[in-house]
């Protein structure tokens, strides 16, 4: 067994077509689906993101397994950003609050913090100079 790299996050939201509208907001692009539940509501969206078009799913609170959390918790997915003051700056005008706060680790130049979306949901980013080494080494080659 390998795992192979991050393929699909998925977030949870009471109302999902408020969250959509909100990280449409924060990533400046339409989700690229969208599957409506049973009574017409918009039940999942999906956006396509970053250098690897990775997928963050927003999934509509009802369709959770028994005994998933409602608040924050869990893992933290970190998303490497360009400048992370100004995106945590950002997440906090758009009603996010913070969970975790800017933290340096070590002398590496790895620097982390993270939100709680305005639906319950943790959502890490961070400065990470080895996301960016193996980026320009792909690019390379």
């Amino acid at each position: 067994m390998s795992l192979r790299g991050f393929a699909t996050l998925n977030i949870w939201a009471d109302d999902v077509e408020a969250a959509t509208a909100w990280y449409a907001d924060l990533l400046g692009i339409e989700a690229y689906f969208t599957r409506p539940g049973p009574d017409g509501r918009p039940a999942y969206t999906e956006f396509r993101i970053g250098d690897y078009q990775a997928e963050l799913g927003i999934i509509d609170r009802r369709y959770a397994p028994a005994g998933t959390a409602t608040g924050p918790g869990g893992v933290v997915m970190h998303w490497c950003v360009d400048d992370l003051d100004k995106t945590v700056e950002r997440l906090l005008a758009m009603g996010a609050t913070e969970y975790q706060p800017i933290t340096p680790h070590g002398d590496g130049g790895f620097v982390t913090a993270s939100v709680v979306d305005p639906f319950g949901n943790v959502l890490g980013v961070m400065k990470n100079p080895h996301y960016l080494d193996v980026l320009a080494s792909l690019k390379a080659t």
